[in-house]
């Protein structure tokens, strides 16, 4: 199963993006830490980048036909189990229940789950061999393998992990032929109900509190009305004032020293980087970004089977979900909720899953001329 040969194939380009990504995330943590008592985190930004190239390259020498047909369902499970095992016996860290205790290390089963959903849906897809998926039949499985993992996350709770599931089965719904006149109903249905919450948020906010958690209430208020009230709206405003104080080149730091950024060094890490280097830095960091994106297209347009394709679209997927709301709610577009931007972001399961998220595109590239005929 495992070619070595295969490694002068890989996607040297792709490799090279991602050093310049964890270059700009290793030194945003550094700037984000040295005034902490967590200062020198950024060296563990690099090794747990060097320790996970080990499991990137290994997957993109695997076939990801093979991964994807005898894998996907064993992975899906296992992934499934350790969400369960959250629930029973995880490790709950400022009120949210998302870790488990291996060691000295916090895993996050969510994260991993992304990957495992992904390699279901392209088994299930493949199956109907580019035609277009016409009824809820075709459609309610492909939902399920993310509908469920959702539902398990959101009671960790951790709504940013479980909206990243959404933007992964959306990108593949549509790649996959869904009919064009159900996903527009499916975005009409998710603009409707956006409009009726914030409707009921300034209508009749008591009731819209019998829905949702009243961390979410505080978020949609921060979102919809930062001025009513300083101290819930205190992070976005922060985060706002320090990315525009960085000007054109950055500043000197001055909300780091003082702390006013929470969570720096992990999902508030593009404040950072605004923060210091401005404008100028900030470009830098999204053309890296984009470079990514396009590299990874150009990967699903030359895959020879549909089944590459469709791998290669659902890491995009969850790639382009966490870029867009990441930076976006740091910058007033989007609500405020827990998300790492990928590879900048400080974290061990999340540099984890989207190496190994690269790696399958790699193993994408890296096989695109060997399409077995029994696949």
């Amino acid at each position: 199963m495992l070619d070595f040969k295969k490694l002068k194939h890989i996607d040297g380009f792709t490799f090279i993006i991602l050093l310049g990504l964890v270059a700009v995330g290793t030194v945003a943590v550094h700037d984000a830490t040295q005034y902490s008592d967590l200062n020198g985190l950024y060296w563990n930004h690099v090794v747990l980048f060097l320790v996970f190239c080990v499991p990137m390259f290994l997957i993109a020498v695997i076939d990801y036909h093979v991964l994807i047909s005898r894998f996907a369902y064993v992975l899906y499970g296992l992934g499934l189990g350790l969400l369960v095992l959250v629930i029973a016996i995880g490790t709950s860290i400022n009120g949210a229940k998302r870790w488990i205790s291996i060691g000295g290390f916090q895993l996050q089963p969510s994260e991993m789950m992304k990957v495992a959903a992904v390699l279901l849906a392209v088994h299930l897809l493949k199956k109907h061999n580019g035609n277009e998926l016409r009824s809820f039949r075709d459609i309610a499985p492909i939902m399920l393998i993310f509908l469920i993992p959702l539902l398990l996350i959101l009671k960790q709770p951790d709504l940013g992990t479980g909206l990243v599931f959404v933007g992964i089965l959306l990108c593949m719904l549509w790649m996959g032929n869904m009919r064009a006149s159900y996903m527009f109903g499916g975005f009409a249905l998710s603009g409707g109900l956006v409009g009726i919450i914030c409707w009921l948020y300034f209508a009749n906010e008591e009731l819209l509190a019998k829905f949702i958690r009243p961390h979410q209430l505080s978020r949609i208020q921060t979102f919809l009305d930062p001025t009513s009230d300083p101290d819930k709206s205190w992070h976005v405003n922060n985060a706002i004032q320090a990315i525009g104080s960085g000007q054109l080149s950055g500043s000197d730091g001055l909300y780091l020293k003082g702390g006013f950024v929470p969570y720096a060094y992990s999902d508030s890490i593009f404040v950072v980087v605004g923060h210091r280097y401005g404008f100028i830095g900030s470009s830098l960091l999204i053309l890296l970004y984009f470079l990514l994106i396009w590299r990874l297209v150009g990967i699903a347009r030359d895959s020879r089977d549909l089944a590459g394709s469709y791998l290669v679209i659902g890491v995009l997927g969850m790639f382009i979900f966490q870029i867009f709301v990441n930076i976006g709610m740091h910058i007033g577009l989007v609500p405020l909720t827990g998300i790492s931007l990928p590879f900048i972001s400080y974290g061990g399961s999340s540099m984890l899953t989207n190496q190994i998220a690269i790696g399958l595109a790699l193993s994408v590239h890296v096989y695109k001329n060997d399409v077995p005929l029994d696949f």
